[in-house]
């Protein structure tokens, strides 16, 4: 076999390298400099490979974020979706928002109090970043609260599904929701006065409450109350549900309804919902910590009281009650979001999510067997190890089944006696996952286990604890990796004892050992027993466990040490080619696009005729067809029934049209502060098919978007002639009628 022009030994990691950027230190970003004096700020000293800078250059970070989840509103606007799947894609839509809140806004804000006064690459102070948010996200306010009360409620009263009032029900109906408000919710809400004796109480993230004025009719006395709604009650409660009919009234109608069952004796004069936002972005010092564990813990708890980002609340709440909260809040006027009616619009997943109204949903898609593992059903099942030496096969979640592929190499290892040991990285699985039961009996049996567990995984952290303490107990090696990094690579080994000796099998993925998230996420990985691949990944958990700063890998791109330089050379490749007049191409598709000198190297290669098609699901900072930069460069973006998850790396390299999958999208903390593997697809049949999936995606005309110039999206036109296509209708199909290419080697 051609030995990759990939490998580490073949790339001159010359040290004189580390010295000439020590005396880039002395030199400063022209372009950066003319910024800063523009804005009143001292010139930038700092080192930097970066020559360019500022809006001519990058798209900023939130604005393309929030661009994103425009695109992902789009899906709840488009009346050719079904009602209940645009209902889901709103409530995405708001949830994507309280992520977006926690974690950038929340970052911007540490920034701001913290004074600072760095740019962001395309040239923004936090202050200026944080105006330009808070106009968007007015903005997208309007527009998904006019998607979901003017356009979508409408359609589901039509459809059946009537969101109704208390005040709307019938008697019989209001004797429905009285009973169940005594029996489920009375019970189990705790009003909080606040006065001398108590004080404002803590409101945690995203609760949603209730203020409330009271007046005690013989004193005169006002005084005010917090009222948090259950969250372990469903939002929407059904008091009617008759054939294809249903009647809901969101549980906070209820409430109002009763709310002077909390406070007898006293007048209700006012009761307004409101609703919190904390911030997640919480600082740590991995480095000086003696116990990472013990550090996560204390940020968990800490997060629970961090300060707070952004309030909603009832623009109808009367003008004293509101300042009366945001002093008690301690937040400003610029942190308030007042809309009119029901807030916290992410619960309307329990509408798209209601059961008996199929007809208004996407078709059930039940992933099919992956062909590899396909057998005669008078034949014994044969093991995935015996499948895996037979040739290299590729999964594509969530067409293929998760559960009898990856799912089951796990489980197959934990049974089979032959397996001596099993190592998996671990970033996000379920609550309740098989994979980690599987590896916890593995382990019980004798057999080597070793988890890395990433205990940073932002909004996994307590369940990732609660996993490593649980696979400690069973007498798994538990290892949480390396401070300062994240180790977000996929991977899991089993090493085998065999009549010819040890032989290891790897799976390599983009997506998590999630079973959940395998059926709404698009994900690729490969099954291989490649020896030069194994041993690899073996020095990958070698050096995620012991001590190897200097470890060097022979076929897999590695960060945070290889990547970037391995990424550069094959974009370099290309442009030399380019120069040369040869083919040039480069495709790349990934979650996010944001790292500077990257997007940098990707205009110098536009700029000498390279042809380059990014397919990017959310952020992409690059701003593509401009003249005389980035001409020769289109950004598609794919946002429908599944999100894309997977990366896909294609270069033409003079002819030898090399590709890759992995973990890692081109973004500063995926190439420089996380541990990540991207693998080579060196089999020409798992390469046509990832040609295929690139065609099928550049030739979708129902999901696909065009990033222009100046940083609005637009939707892939379909050609006159042309059929519609859907990206993932299709590979269902295809799938389903098993059809070629196959992601396989074929071997007799």
């Amino acid at each position: 076999m051609k030995k990759t022009s990939l490998s580490p030994d073949e790339v001159n990691f010359d040290p004189s390298v580390k010295e000439k950027s020590k005396i880039a230190k002395k030199r400063a970003n022209p372009k950066k400099n003319e910024i800063l004096k523009q804005k009143g700020m001292h010139k930038d000293l700092r080192s930097s490979n970066l020559k360019i800078f500022g809006s001519d250059y990058f798209f900023n970070y939130e604005m393309s974020w929030l661009k994103f989840n425009e695109r992902v509103l789009a899906e709840a606007q488009n009346e050719k979706n079904k009602v209940l799947e645009r209902v889901k894609f709103l409530s995405i839509v708001c949830s994507n928002l309280d992520e977006f809140f926690q974690k950038r806004v929340g970052g911007l804000k540490r920034q701001l109090l913290a004074g600072v006064k760095e740019l962001s690459v395309d040239g923004m102070t936090p202050s200026d970043q944080l105006k330009s948010v808070r106009h968007e996200v007015h903005n997208m306010i309007e527009a998904y609260r006019g998607c979901f009360f003017e356009d979508l409620v409408p359609k589901l009263s039509d459809k059946g599904i009537h969101i109704k009032s208390y005040n709307d029900l019938t008697d019989y109906q209001k004797s429905v929701s009285d009973r169940y408000f005594q029996k489920q919710v009375y019970p189990i809400v705790t009003p909080l006065a606040v006065d001398e004796s108590h004080p404002f109480p803590f409101i945690s993230n995203k609760s949603l409450s209730f203020a409330i004025e009271l007046v005690n009719p013989r004193t005169k006395e006002k005084s005010f109350a917090r009222l948090k709604i259950p969250a372990n009650r469903n939002r929407f409660v059904q008091v009617h549900r008759k054939g294809n009919k249903v009647i809901l009234v969101p549980i906070e109608d209820i409430i109002r309804e009763k709310m002077d069952h909390f406070f007898p004796g006293m007048k209700v004069l006012s009761a307004h919902m409101f609703r919190v936002t904390r911030n997640a972005s919480v600082d740590r010092n991995e480095e000086e910590a003696e116990d990472l564990l013990e550090t996560i813990e204390d940020e968990l708890r800490e997060r629970k009281f961090a300060e707070i980002v952004r309030l909603e609340i009832d623009a109808e709440m009367p003008k004293h009650l509101k300042k009366y909260l945001i002093k008690n809040l301690n937040i400003n006027w610029q942190d308030v979001y007042e809309m009119k009616g029901t807030i916290g619009l992410a619960d309307s997943m329990e509408i798209a999510k209601l059961s008996g109204f199929n007809r208004l949903k996407e078709r059930v898609w039940n992933p099919v067997l992956h062909p590899s593992l396909k057998h005669n059903p008078e034949e014994e099942i044969p093991s995935i190890f015996e499948v895996i030496k037979k040739g290299d096969f590729m999964v594509h979640h969530p067409y293929h089944s998760f559960e009898l592929s990856t799912q089951r190499f796990v489980e197959e290892a934990a049974r089979d006696p032959k397996v001596l040991a099993i190592k998996q990285t671990l970033y996000r699985t379920s609550k309740d996952s098989p994979l980690m039961h599987s590896l916890m009996n593995a382990a019980e049996e004798g057999k080597q286990v070793v988890v890395l567990v990433e205990i940073k995984a932002r909004f996994d952290e307590e369940r990732n604890i609660n996993w490593a303490q649980k696979l400690e107990n069973f007498g798994v090696h538990v290892a949480y990796g390396i401070p300062g990094l994240k180790i977000h690579t996929k991977l899991t080994m089993v090493v085998r004892e065999e009549s010819d000796g040890l032989k290891t099998y790897c799976h390599i993925g983009t997506g998590n050992y999630h079973p959940d998230t395998a059926q709404l996420y698009e994900d690729l990985a490969l099954f291989t027993c490649d020896e030069k691949i194994t041993s690899d990944v073996t020095d990958i958990f070698n050096l995620l466990t012991g001590y190897a700063p200097d470890q060097t890998f022979e076929k897999l791109l590695v960060a945070p040490n290889h990547m970037r330089k391995q990424m550069n050379v094959l974009i370099e490749k290309e442009v030399k080619e380019a120069q040369k007049g040869n083919p040039a191409r480069i495709i790349a598709k990934m979650n996010s696009l944001e790292d500077p000198l990257i997007i940098q190297k990707l205009y110098e290669a536009s700029q000498v005729g390279v042809k380059i098609d990014l397919i990017v699901r959310g952020v992409c900072r690059l701003i593509p067809g401009k003249k005389d930069l980035s001409e020769n460069i289109t950004v598609h973006s794919i946002i429908g029934r599944y999100l894309e998850h997977s990366r896909i790396y294609y270069f033409h390299h003079g002819g030898e049209h090399k590709y890759f999958i992995g973990s890692a999208d081109w973004m500063h903390r995926n190439l420089d502060a996380r541990v990540e593997a991207i693998t080579p697809i060196e089999k020409t049949e798992l390469k046509k098919y990832l040609q295929f999936v690139i065609n099928i995606y550049f030739n979708d005309n129902k999901q696909r978007w065009l990033l222009l110039e100046d940083g609005t999206y637009q939707r892939a036109q379909k050609e006159k002639g042309d059929s519609k296509l859907s990206a993932h209708d299709f590979l269902m199909n295809h799938m389903k009628e098993g059809s070629e290419p196959i992601p396989k080697v074929h071997r007799d």
